[in-house]
């Protein structure tokens, strides 16, 4: 049997009940992963693989403001993939506001300090160091006809920037998912399916890349690093590590 990229490793994938989250979950389980979904949900979450055999996978509850309840369980993980979000659409009130900016960004900004805090890696050595994959989408440069989907989802990438000069290195790899419309239930209307997402991600993960971008907008794959660069040279220059 040929030998899978993932294999041995444990990754966990928040929002896992979502179109993303499962297809993420079918493709890493293609390359050998061994799973752990994390949903909000109390619904059991089933998958199949292509022949119709369940995937086998442990199925975690938590929410927005408990992450560090699950120190103990991401100590096992060696790859967490943050995938969870909401889109208010249209909605302006103030409940709204703290529900964008809670779950898209201050939720997975502490999910990465958590993470990062683990600095001894689950399985596989210094060699395989952990990684987190955060899944902060095209809406970081590009309209997305939400406006506060936009405003959190731009703040989550910019603390990943910052944070990122600090955490990135031998023992985290960060990978930052820059993804375009894709069918789901926060966005119905989406040109791309899940399962090619989940499929491109995954491929240029085992390609090393930092920057994951899979999106049918040409003008992504030009401004989405030209940010990147613009933010690491701006917060390197005004701004410190502190002890």
């Amino acid at each position: 049997m040929a030998h899978l990229p993932y294999s041995g490793r444990t990754v966990a994938v928040t929002g896992a009940s979502g179109s993303l989250g499962q297809a993420l979950l079918r493709e890493l389980h293609r390359q050998g992963a061994k799973l752990v979904a994390l949903t909000s949900g109390s619904t059991p979450l089933t998958l199949t693989d292509p022949q119709g055999q369940a995937i086998p996978l442990r199925q975690h509850r938590w929410s927005c403001g408990r992450e560090e309840e699950l120190r103990e369980l991401l100590v096992g993980v060696d790859i967490l993939v943050l995938n969870h979000g909401v889109n208010v659409h249209g909605d302006r009130s103030a409940d709204a506001v703290q529900r964008s900016l809670e779950v898209n960004a201050l939720s997975c900004w502490r999910l990465l300090e958590l993470f990062a805090s683990l600095t001894e890696p689950a399985s596989g050595g210094l060699e395989r160091p952990r990684e987190l994959w955060m899944n902060t989408s095209e809406a970081e440069i590009q309209p997305a006809l939400s406006p506060l989907y936009e405003i959190s989802k731009r703040l989550q990438g910019q603390l990943l920037s910052l944070r990122s000069l600090e955490l990135s290195g031998r023992q985290l790899r960060i990978r930052r998912l820059v993804l375009g419309p894709f069918r789901s239930a926060l966005n119905p209307i989406g040109v791309m399916s899940p399962d090619f997402v989940a499929r491109a991600v995954v491929r240029q993960a085992l390609w090393n890349w930092g920057l994951v971008i899979v999106s049918p907008n040409p003008l992504t794959y030009l401004l989405m690093p030209m940010t990147a660069l613009a933010r690491w040279a701006y917060f390197r220059l005004f701004s410190r590590a502190t002890t």
